[in-house]
């Protein structure tokens, strides 16, 4: 199982604001590969207070589903963002924090079956200064599913950098 200390990636790459801007339009980072078990299934279902069987009940979602078994919920996977962006994302030089800013589209294109493995694919899209102290950085986002051709989602991604 995939913790979330795995996950951390404190060796990114510090990039200053400018670098960032220069790469607008690339892909900057892939993330670690996920597996998405039932464990996690069932502990993000008693977060949320969405215990709908095709998240909860392997038996009932094989026999009434088209899915062969549970799927994760799309919030799930859309949770999993921020710790596929610190495995995969550079840093920011300077950044003293980073907040979501929010999503301008988010789509849910494939359940993520139970037992999926599951990373984040990232492209900048842009990056907004908003003062001298902040950025708001736009990404491109998708969750692939290993094996799939098609993602599990894809979104535009805002987030905002604070800086020192």
């Amino acid at each position: 199982m995939t913790t979330a200390a795995a996950l951390f990636n404190e060796d990114r790459p510090k990039l200053k604001a400018s670098e960032l801007e220069a790469m607008i339009g690339s892909e900057v980072g892939v993330s670690k590969w996920i597996v998405i078990d039932q464990k996690k299934i069932d502990a993000f279902a008693e977060l949320t207070c969405d215990t709908y069987f095709i998240h909860t009940d392997p038996v009932r979602a094989t026999k009434e589903t088209q899915f062969g078994g549970t799927i994760a919920h799309g919030f799930l996977t859309l949770s999993l963002l921020s710790a596929f962006a610190y495995n995969a994302l550079p840093d920011i030089d300077g950044r003293v924090m980073g907040m979501n800013y929010g999503f301008d589209r988010i789509r849910f294109i494939l359940p993520v079956a139970c037992g999926s493995k599951i990373r984040g694919r990232f492209k900048l899209s842009e990056v907004t200064r908003k003062s001298d102290r902040e950025l708001v950085v736009r990404y491109a986002v998708s969750v692939e599913i290993e094996g799939k051709e098609k993602p599990a989602l894809a979104a535009e991604w805002l987030t905002i950098a604070f800086l020192g």
